[in-house]
């Protein structure tokens, strides 16, 4: 069974649309589930492909991320990489730079919790080395 397939199955989301190569290392997608216009936050299920991350980032208003499925890796500027598993719940305060994704044998699910501010919700950084990625220490 490949890993999207199994994905797809062990979520209550479906994936959604494949998200932008621009931000994204590897093979992630995004199910968008509330509208900033609408709540002043971006609801979103995030489905990577293990080996697949996000670029560093920051959010204005923080981040919320509840790991529904898998096992991830978390990260933020200048501290150890964490590791994530389905039930974990990461509080990511306003303006810290960091990233997340799957763990290099396993895909992970998230739904992420942004607060849209007059700054936006998200400002994209640089993508994550391969270095950086492979720091992980257990």
């Amino acid at each position: 069974m490949n890993t999207t397939a199994k994905n797809e199955q062990n979520t209550i989301f479906s994936q959604g649309d494949k998200a932008n190569p621009d931000y994204f290392t590897g093979n992630a997608w995004l199910n968008l589930l509330v509208n900033e216009s609408e709540f002043n936050s971006v609801i979103g299920n995030v489905t990577f492909e293990a080996g697949a991350r996000n670029n560093w980032h920051t959010h204005p208003g923080g981040q919320i991320l509840i790991v529904t499925d898998g096992t991830g890796y978390y990260q933020e500027k200048d501290k150890p990489i964490q590791l994530i598993q389905r039930g974990d719940v990461v509080k990511i305060p306003a303006d810290v730079k960091h990233w997340h994704g799957a763990s290099v044998d396993s895909p992970l699910t998230h739904i992420a919790i942004t607060a849209s501010t007059p700054k936006g919700a998200v400002d994209w950084l640089e993508r994550v080395t391969d270095e950086e990625y492979n720091s992980y220490k257990e």
